[in-house]
């Protein structure tokens, strides 16, 4: 079989980047080593920046039907109700980021909205599909699986996890810490005799407790806990039982039902190279991140939607190979920063909020960010491009969809709008990003044959 793109795991990854590829008329194969999508719901969290790019790839009305709204935290203690606290600092919705909460969706639920709309889009997944090993050659790698059909592909994407057979196999090496030295557990559990308007929390001694949160879109609770140092965790339906009763006011037989469950100790780890040759890190395949703060599959995604306008202005477009070195430089140190946060929020010393719903992330330093102008406004080459008005046209509608888009000039096969950010001219990226910036058109010829338009 002969594709343009293997991508490596179904998770959110691997489906938004096979979303992001169909519609650019990529031919593109997922492969997952499972027999169905995750079943659990591990990331919960769709940060506002999250949002904005399932609003380009057309799901986000179905991700908030498929979610909801953060509850706030309720602390219990000794069996009473000692408070109530917001999750998250507010943060205010301005003309330029019209999304600022955090959606709450189980993964399980993001994925099956992801992958019904790369399906719909013509995009496919190959299930029972495990990864054996890998050969590359000039013109393109060969990837063998376990049932014996392998699968020829001019670039192979690593969506596969933090264990990332694909990572193994280009030798790719992972650097960390642990951030934490207790065991860590997670569980879709069916609970009764607690509402479902809070987050409830049980603190325990040393830094130890459990929380029980009602998972929006569903009739589950995702029940989270940190253990003693050295304990084992116990993932059967009696050993959870056994836990929530020890931790909380609610008796065993008030857990009715296991659906999923999972042990974790959290890392931060960061893979040494996000590239080898024509094999690509994406996810966590490329950076392994504590669960605290929502940052992990946030990040995922961007790095799944950064890579897709890559692959296909060179396998389409005729962009240089180089352009795809880009991604490294980008995602790489966006991962190593939002590793950072994740340890931080875990750790206590950075607030859920504004620090964490990733609007104000970019891309400055890049190669691909040109900025032409000797005064620079308050919008430069690498920022996230806001939303906002332009003739009646709203940007975001304007941005939506796989083209870049001109601002303050015209250009033959690009979307063109009049100045929407003060004077000058602003190419926007596929992803959302500015591009190029300059008082005229003049001079941007270079940076569109760098990117496959011209």
């Amino acid at each position: 079989m002969d594709v343009d793109v293997l991508v490596v795991g179904a998770g959110p990854t691997g489906l938004t980047l096979g979303v992001d590829l169909a519609r650019r008329g990529v031919e593109a194969l997922v492969a997952e080593r499972a027999g169905t999508l995750f079943p659990g719901s591990r990331g919960k969290g769709v940060q506002p920046r999250t949002q904005e790019v399932f609003d380009d790839l057309g799901v986000l009305d179905a991700i908030r039907a498929a979610g909801g709204p953060y509850p706030p935290r309720m602390i219990w203690r000794d069996g009473r109700q000692a408070g109530v606290r917001p999750m998250f600092e507010p943060v205010e919705a301005t003309g330029g980021a019209p999304y600022t909460d955090p959606l709450m969706v189980a993964q399980w639920r993001t994925q099956e909205v992801l992958h019904a709309r790369m399906t719909e889009l013509g995009g496919r997944v190959a299930f029972d599909r495990e990864l054996t090993g890998l050969a590359q050659d000039p013109e393109g790698v060969t990837a063998c699986f376990a049932d014996g059909r392998p699968v020829r592909a001019r670039y192979v994407v690593a969506a596969d996890g933090g264990r990332s057979a694909v990572r193994r196999a280009v030798g790719i090496g992972m650097t960390g810490e642990t951030v934490d030295p207790s065991p860590f557990l997670v569980a879709d559990v069916r609970v009764r005799g607690l509402d479902r308007e809070h987050w409830h929390t049980f603190p325990g001694e040393d830094g130890t407790g459990l929380m029980l949160c009602p998972l929006a879109g569903t009739e589950d609770f995702q029940l989270a806990a940190r253990l003693p140092e050295g304990e084992t965790p116990d993932l059967s339906l009696e050993g959870l039982r056994t836990l929530v009763a020890a931790g909380t006011h609610l008796g065993p037989e008030d857990l009715t039902e296991v659906r999923w469950a999972s042990e974790f100790r959290p890392r931060a780890a960061l893979a040494d190279r996000f590239r080898a040759g024509r094999v690509l890190l994406a996810g966590d395949a490329a950076h392994v991140h504590s669960p605290a703060g929502g940052q992990g599959l946030n990040t995922s995604v961007q790095d799944a939607y950064n890579l897709g306008w890559k692959l296909g202005a060179v396998l389409r477009d005729g962009a240089p190979d180089a352009l795809l070195d880009t991604y490294e430089e980008e995602r790489r140190a966006n991962a190593a920063a939002m590793l950072d946060l994740s340890t931080g929020v875990h750790r206590g010393e950075v607030q859920r909020g504004k620090a964490t719903v990733q609007l104000g992330l970019g891309y400055g330093e890049s190669s691909l960010s040109e900025d032409t102008r000797p005064e620079p406004t308050e919008i430069r080459a690498g920022d996230r491009a806001p939303d906002g008005t332009v003739d009646g046209v709203r940007l975001f509608d304007a941005f939506r969809g796989p083209h870049w888009t001109l601002l303050g000039a015209e250009l033959p096969g690009v979307r063109s709008l009049p100045a929407g950010y003060g004077p000058g001219v602003f190419l926007i990226r596929p992803d959302g990003y500015v591009g190029w910036a300059g008082d005229s058109a003049e001079g941007l010829g270079s940076y569109l044959a760098r990117v496959g338009l011209a």
